[in-house]
């Protein structure tokens, strides 16, 4: 199943909601280019992965990078809706000791919001 990704913005956080494998070549290209186009206008970025259903190395790159690109720029990537396949691979990788991650894109939206 390819990437499909959706955006919205609530309170000038952008939500990037993620469908399918997050993969090496025109998947993670995809991810890439949105949240980085999206990281121009907007520094408090969501990814909910709630319907991720397989990330390989190549797509854990992607995330890695993306999260290096907000944080030089002065922004913020956190993660929302792990699926527990997505949240294993971070776990093993130990991503999940770099990462913010959130039950719920509400939980994720609200820590922006507290942070003010």
């Amino acid at each position: 199943m390819e990437l499909k990704l959706t955006t919205t913005m609530q309170d000038g956080i952008v939500t990037v909601h993620c469908s399918g494998r997050i993969v090496f070549g025109e998947e993670a290209s995809l991810l890439r280019e949105t949240v980085k186009k999206a990281l121009t206008k907007n520094k408090d970025i969501v990814l909910d992965l709630g319907e991720v259903n397989y990330i390989d190395s190549g797509g854990l790159g992607t995330l890695v990078g993306l999260y290096t690109s907000a944080h030089q720029s002065g922004g913020t990537i956190k993660l929302a809706k792990l699926t527990r396949r997505v949240s294993d691979v971070l776990q093993i990788t130990k991503l999940l000791t770099v990462f913010e991650v959130y039950h719920t894109e509400a939980e994720a939206l609200e820590s922006f919001r507290q942070a003010v």
